[in-house]
Order: structure tokens, then C-alpha cells, then sequence
């Protein structure tokens, strides 16, 4: 599953974290956890939630991020939650702004979820968050019978305690089971890929003349498209370097900078072709991530770079659903100049949402029982396909199969069946495995998970690598990490070659400014780290 990291929490969150002891804190630096005083008897062999009677408990849960959906126990997925476990959450959300406020106050919610496992809240846990091993310890040891060591060994914190906990954690076993999809595919529409004779697209040369026939006998639709760029670099920056299989590292283990790699400018500089040709659209530049999802849910484009295919998974089965022999399909679109097969990535160990129970929490007993339910594999499938009998069944190979009203919902009115049962996007505790249970995909992604088997590689390596947040250095990354969106725009919006060397030769004389060595160092030190939390030599 892997979308895009929301923008990382900024310098203000560091400077009101200094307040948490004199401030928020005042109920929480006591440490003191509640007893259960005869609530239920604590066994190993049993969730806490099995055990647990309690009536109308409720829970207070921040998500920072305005898209997530804050309706409980109306669709299929909460409801069976609520039921489950007793409980009603109370959802919030907001920006970093609204979360560096609740720090700045008197009280957090019970439960938080951020979105970068290296951000200064992350790596400060400690100071307002619950460490998950005492609350296991403690009310529910089951916990440990369903998350991951290696998740838990990667969160810890330097006193050896972990407080958050991710979705969509992959280990190698994961990457290895064969039970994870690729998440990147370049895709063209079926009937123009036919109707031009199912062309290569691998060489720059090729690509560029693809384009060139779709703008010139398809004049309705925008040749090329990638994910939105009003805030990033969309998919054409990791995502595109992925593809083309650019090293992460050097031969010595030391940082490789991928940004200047020879195969992706060669292929920047296409793009940069592509477009005086005419064959991108301006839009592709201003376009936010709404606007891109209706070109796609009409066919817009001829040819899409797609980082994040699951989040697309609702438009692409859109335009599938009215249109099944013009689908988008996946291709293996621009290859490495170098002879590099692509190395797609997914979630790493970080995952990506991160999930904490504040110690201001008014019930952290239902807290651990929650994060121990939600990552049980009854949640998975729970929250993947709904309730046996009532969205699903198994077929005879035991395999798991919408039902046919469900399915049919899905493939033709894709935000009803969002908002009445909520597959696959209570996605907090989520974890890609789930959708080898699962007998089918919608069309619209089947043929893309297959042309992505067998091109996913781990970069655990280059795992939260970036400077710790309030450092100058941290201050510089950010810097360069803007100027690099707008410098991706510019490269690719050039108007002739001396304009795109010129772009070039401005972005790295900015890194140079802004701390750019120290940066490096900070990377390398912090990739030998990994290896050694890895086991790697």
C-alpha cells in the first residue's frame, strides 16, 4: 500500500515539546498506570478484549490528517469494531498546526497517529506517550502474540522501550512470502495501446515517439500523466527512481545520491522533451490530488506514472467499470538506461502511519486492547473484506470472495461502497498480507499486481535517515526538499536545454548553501545504524 509520507511535522512542534513537562504533561509524568482491580484476569493466551466486559467505553483518537474519515460504527468494518471491543471512538483530525496545539494544551487525546516515524513526536515518544511493552506487560501480553519483534525492535527507543506502533510494517519475510504488491506502475489505456500496435516505451527515443502518436491520433487525451505536484514531487522523484532502478547505495555501503544519477536526469530530461512536444499538460503541474483522480475516473490520460497504485485503485475501477476495453494496463514503460531492472518499493519496517496511546489517555487498559485487536489477523481480514456472511464468503479453495451485491458496488459506485462498508480504508493498522487472503482484486488492479510480482527490493537501509527534526541540519533538508518539488517542476518545464542545465546547476548550488555534506554524513551515519539494528555486516 504505499501512498505518500504527509509533510513532516515542522520546527514549531520542536520548540512547543520543551513545554510537555511544565505544561500537558502535569497528569502524564506521574507514570502511574491504572490497576484492573478486578476488571478481568490477565491471560497470555487470550486477548485482553476476550476477557474485558466493560460497558460504554470511549476513546478519543487524532489522526493527523484531514482526509481520514471520522465516522464510527455506521459502515460494516467500525460497526463490528464497536461491537467487539464496547467501545466508541470519537475520531479528530487536523495538520500539524491543530496537533502541535493539543501539545501546547492542557490534555491530549487518548490515542494519537502521526504520519512520519522519524519526526521529533516520534522520536520523543517517551516523554508523552505510553511505552506499549508496560501496557502489554501489564493488561494484555497477548499483544505480543500479534505484533511483529521486528516492528517493535525497530521502533524502540534508546531506553529499549517502544511507544508507537505502525501499519503496513514490512520484514523481509514480507517482502520475501510473495504476499506484498508493488505499488508503482507506469499504465497506458488498453485500446490506445492496442490501436498503436503495442509499442515499447523502454528508450527515451521510444517513449518520446509514443507520446508523440497519442497526442497526434487521440487528440481528446493528455498523452502523459503523473501523480499530483502541487505539493511534492509526486511520483516522478523515488517512485520514478525505483523504477529505473537506481542504486541506493554506493558499492562501499556509503550514501548513494540518487537525485543526480545519470539514468533518472536522462529520463527527466525526456519528460522535459516530452512536454515542449506537447505532450504534457500544464495541469499535470497544478493539478491537485482530486483533480488528477477525475482525469483518471474519465480516461484522461493516455499514459499514467503511478506511485501509489492502491490509492488509485477507486478511479482506475471507475474508468474500468464504464469502459472495461480501454482499461489501464501496465506496461514496463521507460527502462534503465544502464540495463538496471526496476527495484519497486513498498512500506519498509517505519510502515507508515504511527499509532501512540498518550498518557493522558482516560482508559489505556481499552487502548492496548484496541491496538492488540486491530492487529490480530481477524482484524486484517476485517478491515480488508467485512464480516463473513455479510460482505464475503470462501470459496472452495478457501479463499476468500466479495459477495456479488458487494463486489458489484465496488466496481460501479466506488463511494458508496466506501462510506457503507469501509473495505480497505480503515487502513491504520493495516498491513498489505491481507490481500493474499483474498480470491480477487477489482479488474481494475489485477493485471497491475501482476505485472509488479517479482520487482519489489526492501531499502531498510535508507530508513529514517534525515537529520533529527530542530537540528540546522534538519532545517537545510527541508529547504532542499522544497526547492527539489519546484526544481522537478522547472527541470521538466524547461524551454530548452540550456534552461534545463542551467535549473540543474541552480538546485545543486542550493544544496551546497544549505548544509548539503553535513546532511550526507548524517545519512551514512545513520545507515551503518541501521545496518546494525538489521544484522547486516
Amino acid at each position: 500500500m504505499r501512498s505518500k509520507k504527509l509533510a513532516a511535522l515542522t520546527l514549531t512542534f520542536a520548540m512547543v515539546l520543551t513545554t510537555l513537562a511544565g505544561c500537558s504533561q502535569k497528569k502524564a509524568q506521574s507514570g502511574v498506570l491504572p490497576e484492573l482491580d478486578g476488571r478481568y484476569e490477565v491471560n497470555a493466551e487470550v486477548p485482553a478484549y476476550q476477557l474485558d466486559k466493560t460497558e460504554d467505553n470511549k476513546l478519543t483518537w487524532y489522526v493527523n490528517a484531514d482526509w481520514w474519515n471520522t465516522d464510527w460504527g455506521n459502515d460494516t468494518v467500525t460497526k463490528k469494531v464497536k461491537e467487539d471491543l464496547n467501545l466508541d471512538i470519537e475520531f479528530l483530525t487536523g495538520d500539524d498546526t491543530k496537533l502541535n496545539t493539543y501539545f501546547a494544551g492542557e490534555e491530549l487525546p487518548d490515542i494519537i497517529t502521526i504520519f512520519s516515524s522519524s519526526s521529533s513526536i516520534a522520536t520523543s515518544a517517551n516523554q508523552w506517550a505510553y511505552s506499549l511493552n508496560e501496557l502489554a506487560d501489564k493488561y494484555d501480553p497477548y499483544f505480543y502474540k500479534v505484533a511483529k519483534e521486528d516492528t517493535l525492535n525497530w521502533f524502540k527507543l534508546s531506553d529499549g522501550k517502544t511507544y508507537g506502533y505502525p501499519g503496513y510494517s514490512n520484514s523481509q519475510e514480507d517482502y520475501d512470502d510473495g504476499s506484498l504488491n508493488a505499488s508503482t506502475a507506469f499504465v497506458i489505456r488498453k485500446d490506445i495501446y492496442e490501436a498503436l500496435g503495442k509499442p515499447s516505451m523502454g528508450t527515451p527515443e521510444e517513449f518520446l515517439d509514443v507520446l508523440s502518436r497519442i497526442k497526434e491520433q487521440f487528440p481528446d487525451v493528455i498523452p502523459f500523466g503523473s501523480n499530483a505536484m502541487t505539493t511534492d514531487e509526486g511520483s516522478l522523484g523515488r517512485d520514478l527512481q525505483n523504477f529505473l532502478g537506481v542504486p541506493i547505495e554506493n558499492e562501499d555501503g556509503s550514501f548513494y545520491d540518487r537525485q543526480m544519477d545519470d539514468d533518472y536526469l536522462t529520463w527527466i530530461k525526456t519528460l522535459n522533451q516530452a512536454y515542449r512536444n506537447g505532450c504534457i499538460s500544464d495541469d499535470n503541474f497544478s493539478d491537485d490530488g482530486t483533480a488528477h483522480e477525475e482525469k483518471v475516473k474519465i480516461g484522461k490520460y493516455g499514459c499514467i506514472f503511478i506511485g501509489g497504485t492502491p490509492q488509485r485503485s477507486g478511479p482506475l475501477q471507475t474508468w474500468y467499470g464504464t469502459n472495461p476495453e480501454a482499461a489501464y494496463i501496465a506496461i514496463d514503460g521507460p527502462r534503465s538506461i544502464k540495463g538496471n531492472a526496476p527495484t519497486l518499493a513498498q512500506a519498509g519496517l517505519s510502515g507508515w502511519p504511527v499509532t501512540y496511546i498518550s498518557k493522558n489517555c482516560s482508559d489505556p487498559i481499552k487502548a492496548i486492547e484496541l491496538f492488540t485487536y486491530l492487529l490480530t489477523d481477524e482484524a486484517g481480514i476485517l478491515t480488508t473484506y467485512g464480516v463473513e456472511g455479510e460482505t464475503y464468503e470462501f470459496n472452495s479453495d478457501g479463499k476468500i470472495v466479495l459477495l456479488p451485491e458487494v463486489e458489484e458496488m465496488r466496481n460501479t459506485e466506488n463511494d458508496k461502497f466506501k462510506k457503507v462498508y469501509r473495505l480497505g480504508e480503515f487502513c491504520l493498522f493495516g498491513h498489505d498480507r491481507y490481500k493474499a487472503y483474498g480470491a480477487d482484486v477489482t479488474p481494475a488492479m489485477e493485471q497491475l499486481n501482476e505485472w509488479g510480482e517479482g520487482k519489489l527490493k526492501t531499502q531498510f537501509v535508507i530508513e529514517n535517515i534525515n537529520p533529527e527534526e530542530g537540528t540546522a541540519e534538519a532545517r537545510s533538508l527541508s529547504a532542499i526538499n522544497t526547492k527539489w518539488a519546484t526544481t522537478l517542476v522547472s527541470l521538466i518545464r524547461s524551454q530548452d536545454d540550456a534552461q534545463f542545465d542551467a535549473v540543474l546547476e541552480e538546485y545543486k548550488a542550493f544544496r551546497e548553501q544549505n548544509n548539503w555534506n553535513e546532511i550526507v554524513k548524517i545519512y551514512n551515519e545513520k545507515m551503518d545504524i541501521n545496518r546494525e539494528k538489521l544484522g547486516y555486516k
